[in-house]
């Protein structure tokens, strides 16, 4: 493939974004082939060396932000008397399941994060709990009950050890929700690029 084949390539997968964020992303690129050819890498090896144009569109449009996207489709969209009517006489019905589905998208997305805070919080107690317990069970030793001295001082330890394990899956739920965050985003972005027919 060729720098023109490329950018022509590229610009028809990239259609439904922003035209100025699209120019300005292909101007990037040509600049990188011309570099590379200055470096003495053949066209086409200038272009391969870049990497597949599937991947370059579907990175490019992860950097764009959605506010971006979304306004680039509503600017798009030209409607109809009768689309712009009809939009208007069902926009109680339409708003308001619209509404609805945000809200329920949304409290889905805070209730992912609250069982991570709320693991946080557990592995918080725990971690607390160990050295609290230390101290109770060696007072309780020192005041005479040992049995029950050193059972608290057991669990003191066990509620230690539980925090130390809790902070290493705590720290892999984060990154996973984080992870899952970042997709779900994608994904909504991607309702939105998505070519029409």
């Amino acid at each position: 493939m060729n720098k023109q084949e490329f950018i022509d390539t590229l610009r028809k997968k990239l259609s439904n974004l922003p035209s100025q964020e699209v120019e300005e992303r292909i101007a990037f690129f040509a600049e990188m082939i011309d570099d590379r050819i200055e470096d003495g890498l053949s066209e086409e090896d200038a272009v391969a060396d870049i990497g597949a144009v599937d991947s370059i569109a579907k990175q490019i449009a992860e950097e764009i932000p959605i506010s971006k996207i979304i306004k680039n489709k509503v600017k798009k969209k030209e409607r109809s008397a009768l689309e712009t009517t009809l939009l208007i006489i069902g926009s109680p019905i339409w708003v308001s399941l619209l509404i609805s589905a945000l809200a329920v998208v949304f409290s889905l997305y805070v209730s992912l994060w609250a069982c991570v805070i709320s693991l946080w919080a557990a592995d918080l107690a725990l971690v607390v709990c160990g050295p609290a317990g230390i101290v109770a069970g060696t007072s309780v030793m020192f005041s005479g009950e040992i049995s029950m001295g050193l059972m608290i001082f057991g669990g003191a330890l066990v509620s230690a050890a539980l925090g130390v394990f809790l902070f290493f899956v705590c720290k892999m739920a984060t990154k996973g929700t984080a992870i899952l965050s970042v997709k779900i985003l994608a994904a909504i972005k991607h309702c939105f690029v998505r070519k029409e027919k």
